[in-house]
């Protein structure tokens, strides 16, 4: 079966651009984005997101991959604004069924893999979510409107300041992004009701794993860099770190998960 396209942003280092750099690209981008679409035609957008569900995501895809049936990720793939996160350039190609290039060397998911990986979570509107690979925020938007809070963080400075002012811009107040080595989580904001991770790695951190709750949930691509790679469902038992059950559910293709020990 061929995999769903599930190319994603996180994995790799900063490529040396200053922080004042960044943040000049940064208010662009933003301004940018608002001149853009002031007069832009923001209902065939909404159009173009409601047939994405439709055609994309809601219904059995030609690969045998899952439809998702949750009405409130879907809601929320229907609200959020993938034009918004990606470069001005791409925004004609925002709903298509595919990955996007959002720079050094990332992309934002295709919108099935994020509609998927949504609706594996079980999100409820208690739930505080750590993201693994922020990259354009597009993941964390969706997640936004689901729960009370999401914690996400980017390795690659520039996209992780983007991120994070694209989705202030944007109004979603219950996002905090970090700039940092998403390997080690973010041990001061757990335990966690659930842990996406948008890129592959070939094992599954011990330190989410301890971060999670007991009862909750990991979605996360496991497998060697640039190969195919299974999608992984992690439930915590009450028992400890050990107390675990592990669901392979699909073939995906994900750019590496960087950091851990070894670049420390």
């Amino acid at each position: 079966m061929k995999p769903p396209l599930a190319l994603t942003s996180s994995g790799g280092r900063s490529n040396g651009k200053t922080c004042s750099q960044a943040l000049i690209y940064v208010c662009f981008s933003v301004a940018a984005g608002g001149f853009l679409f002031a007069q832009g035609d923001e209902e065939n957008f909404r159009k173009q997101r409601e047939e994405m569900v439709r055609t994309q995501i809601a219904t059995q895809r030609w690969t045998g991959s899952e439809a998702v049936h949750d009405p409130r990720a879907l809601d929320s793939l229907r609200k959020t604004p993938r034009h918004r996160f990606v470069s001005a350039e791409l925004v004609s190609y925002a709903y298509d069924d595919r990955p996007l290039p959002i720079g050094y060397g990332q992309t934002i998911s295709q919108p099935y893999i994020v509609a998927k990986m949504t609706e594996l979570l079980e999100p409820r509107g208690d739930h505080h979510i750590l993201e693994i690979g922020t990259g354009s925020g597009y993941q964390a938007a969706v997640l936004s409107p689901l729960v009370a809070q999401v914690y996400t963080i980017e390795i690659i400075e520039p996209l992780g300041i983007t991120a994070r002012q694209r989705l202030a811009a944007l109004g979603y107040k219950n996002v905090a992004v970090r700039v940092g080595d998403g390997y080690f989580g973010w041990p001061e904001k757990a335990p966690f009701d659930g842990i996406i991770v948008t890129a592959a790695a070939n094992h599954i951190p011990p330190s989410l794993i301890e971060q999670l709750k007991p009862g909750g949930r990991m979605v996360i691509p496991v497998g060697n860099p640039f190969q195919t790679q299974m999608l992984l469902l992690v439930t915590k038992g009450s028992r400890g770190p050990r107390d675990l059950q592990v669901r392979s559910l699909m073939p995906v293709a994900f750019v590496p998960l960087v950091g851990g020990p070894k670049s420390n």
